[in-house]
């Protein structure tokens, strides 16, 4: 018998509407959407109802504390987590778990696109294999995924690729785990390596993300600065360049103790010192800012929270 926990933190999967007929994310209880009927009977499930809201309201101090909660559940013995969620910030909520959850049992967070009432809804569907995946040993060792409309992505990659589609996510580039069918959990390949950064610091970064574009200048990096930023994220174009008037604000930083790391706005590909001139990837290495490898923006700035609440350097966390 596999003990799985499902932690219910509110979203679209726990959406009802409101008397305008519009979507109200979080406003069910989980023992209204939470049909367990199809479960197979090898698997004990436990329902913990942990926070309630849409997904764009969750914060890093509930994200620690959905941690916590699954840390706490794997050394009470259970087998498996299940993290049900609104999906505007899963592929964040998700990446932050497998960074900061230091176990071998695997957690799959998921949500819906659709809510439990509405045609066609993928609510039960998820939910369920996604329960599957999580009382799966072959899943074991990878740390945690998300899984939605039958396949399974890992938490480093996977990105929300459409608004409302059932097809919600995608891992561009490096494609899926594996798929579920029915609740047969099918794993096509592993992730190399697993990376996980434990809290050791009560602390919470103040990590911001400053994109770059044409002719920026360097208001927002000096808004940033100003307004005591432990760190920021520049998302550069192309192998990581950015607008020369940001450079100097770039600098100011650096100078001050601020940690920049720099990531691509590129889908696909990585940040690279293939450039040398001014505001360029390498000018930027050169002037200490850290390349942030093939991360996105955002999972590269709660890579590096992670990185600056742990006892692993900023620099060795980075590098490959």
């Amino acid at each position: 018998m596999k003990k799985i926990a499902l932690i219910t933190t509110g979203g679209t999967i726990a959406s009802k509407k409101n008397e305008q007929g519009r979507l109200v994310s979080g406003a069910l209880d989980s023992e209204d959407y939470c049909d367990l009927d199809e479960i197979s009977a090898e698997t004990e499930v436990s329902i913990f109802p942990l926070i309630n809201k849409p997904s764009m309201h969750v914060s890093l101090n509930d994200l620690n504390q959905i941690a916590e909660k699954i840390q706490m559940l794997f050394n009470q013995g259970f087998d498996g987590a299940v993290v049900t969620h609104g999906t505007d910030s899963l592929e964040e909520s998700a990446y932050y778990l497998d960074l900061t959850v230091d176990h071998q049992n695997p957690v799959i967070v998921t949500g819906s696109q659709r809510s439990s009432s509405a045609s066609g809804s993928d609510t039960d569907t998820n939910l369920v294999q996604s329960i599957a995946a999580a009382s799966s040993d072959k899943l074991k060792g990878i740390g945690t995924m998300v899984v939605f409309n039958e396949r399974i992505f890992s938490a480093k990659y996977v990105k929300k690729e459409h608004s409302y589609n059932l097809q919600g996510f995608e891992s561009f580039g490096y494609g899926h785990l594996g798929t579920i069918d029915g609740q047969r959990v099918i794993l096509y390949q592993k992730p190399a390596e697993r990376q996980v950064y434990p809290s050791a610091d009560s602390h919470m970064p103040k990590v911001e993300i400053i994109k770059c574009y044409l002719d920026a200048d360097r208001t927002l990096i000096d808004a940033c600065i100003d307004n005591q930023a432990d760190g920021i994220i520049l998302e550069g174009n192309g192998r990581g360049q950015i607008a020369p008037a940001q450079m100097e604000a770039v600098l100011r930083g650096v100078k001050e103790g601020v940690t920049f790391v720099l990531t691509t706005s590129s889908e696909q590909g990585r940040v690279d010192i293939s450039y040398d001139y001014y505001a360029s990837a390498h000018h930027l290495f050169e002037n200490g800012v850290i390349m942030g490898s093939d991360l996105n923006s955002k999972k590269a700035r709660l890579k590096l929270i992670a990185l600056l609440r742990s006892e692993t350097s900023v620099q060795e966390g980075f590098r490959e």
